[in-house]
């Protein structure tokens, strides 16, 4: 017979063992009392958000706690990967501090931070398996020499760190931050005597040889940007983190159609260039004008590039072809409104002029009813038809959205 003092002792030693390694099989529950726990002590937390009722769900819970299993298998070692599920209807403050608005959603956490990026590929255990190694792989490419950097993509943004020794703290931190924006940037590392080259010479003490370096080089194919070095505490994660990001996250970004879901879902119009695929320097043109006039604007509106051969859809639901790139349309989601002359994109404030229409409504009304009276402002192009009322095309790129043949989705205010 048991004693009660043994059955005691049995008990917290079986609570211990669960909180550590909660089950045997499977995706691990997470819950308001061992979450936070969990995100801070893995690298790597690949979230399941779910309701029981949602059929897409049920659809994937097997399938998600068999990926769960394998990745055990493949990576044994505590502190290192776990594949959790939360119930939404149960767990509401976990889902309500994730801003989840659809089931299932798959979110990443890397060293306790929240990825921007949720998981939006194939359901499939052997993608999910895959999927968590790539996210563990080493973010960061050592280099030899400096001329190691001479090939390196010039489409792409890159941050390069210079270190005496792998095993500095700022090394470290360094490490940590490319993890966390691996998918925004190239990560590059220098070492020894290849940091050592970079130091210019000693003046009253300033950059001392050993003293870590990092630089931002810029998709200068892409972008009249310069290079820049990191002029903060090197020993802080979140003040590199936050440089890293503005750096690697460009106010104008591309627009694919592996990322398509993922930037509608942001849920601000599009302002789009339209452009051929060798056409860098409308790209460096239009990415300048933004950032010196309407950075004010980017709270409310997602800038973007799109290929033009690749968009073709979107181009013939305006009327235009290839031939007639480059060329610039706002999409709302419900709209698409095309800004009449390329070439006025360099006179200063007709694109901010263009995005104020939109807001006021203008750009919807002159679809309806013409240009308005003595009007000298951007005017969008509209086709009228023996004097009936048009419409402006409705908008191509909000069908790039979270499918409801994918997603339950809980309601969201469209724009």
């Amino acid at each position: 017979m048991w004693s009660r003092s043994k059955c005691v002792c049995f008990t917290a030693f079986m609570l211990i063992y669960v909180f550590y390694n909660p089950t045997n099989s499977g995706a691990v529950d997470m819950t308001s009392d061992n979450i936070d726990m969990t995100l801070a002590s893995n690298e790597l937390v690949f979230l399941n958000f779910y309701a029981e009722w949602c059929r897409f769900s049920n659809l994937l819970a097997p399938i998600f706690n068999e990926a769960a299993d394998k990745v055990k298998e493949a990576f044994p070692d505590g502190g290192k990967v776990v594949l959790g599920k939360v119930d939404c209807d149960r767990q509401t403050s976990i889902a309500s501090r994730f801003h989840i608005t659809k089931y299932p959603t798959l979110k990443i956490i890397r060293n306790g931070q929240v990825s921007k990026r949720e998981y939006r590929g194939q359901r499939s255990a052997e993608a999910f398996v895959e999927f968590v190694k790539k996210q563990l792989e080493d973010p960061i490419l050592e280099f030899h020499q400096l001329k190691d950097l001479e090939n390196l993509d010039s489409k792409k943004r890159i941050i390069i760190g210079y270190f005496d020794r792998r095993d500095q703290p700022e090394y470290d931190i360094f490490r940590k931050v490319a993890t966390n924006l691996k998918e925004d940037c190239q990560f590059h590392v220098g070492f020894g005597d290849s940091a050592q080259a970079m130091h210019p010479p000693v003046v009253d003490g300033n950059n001392p040889i050993g003293t870590p370096i990092i630089v931002f080089r810029p998709d200068v194919a892409v972008s009249h940007e310069n290079d820049e070095t990191y002029k903060g505490d090197l020993k802080n994660f979140d003040e590199l983190k936050i440089w890293v990001q503005e750096k690697c996250v460009p106010l104008v970004r591309e627009i694919t159609f592996e990322n398509a879901e993922e930037l509608t879902e942001e849920g601000l119009p599009f302002l789009i260039l339209f452009h051929r695929p060798d056409d860098t320097n409308s790209i460096k043109d239009y990415k300048a004008i933004i950032d010196s006039q309407l950075l004010s604007e980017k709270q409310n509106i997602n800038f973007l590039t799109a290929d033009g051969k690749r968009f073709a859809h979107p181009l013939h639901h305006l009327g235009k072809s290839e031939d007639d790139l480059p060329l610039i349309a706002i999409d709302s989601f419900r709209h698409m409104y095309l800004f009449p002359n390329f070439k006025d994109m360099y006179v200063p404030g007709k694109l901010k002029q263009f995005l104020e229409d939109l807001y006021s409504g203008k750009l919807h009304r002159e679809f309806h009813y013409g240009p308005d009276p003595s009007n000298n402002d951007v005017q969008t192009e509209a086709v009228h038809v023996q004097g009936k009322q048009t419409s402006p095309p409705e908008s191509t790129f909000k069908k790039l959205g979270p499918s409801k043949n994918r997603y339950t989705l809980l309601g969201k205010d469209e724009l």
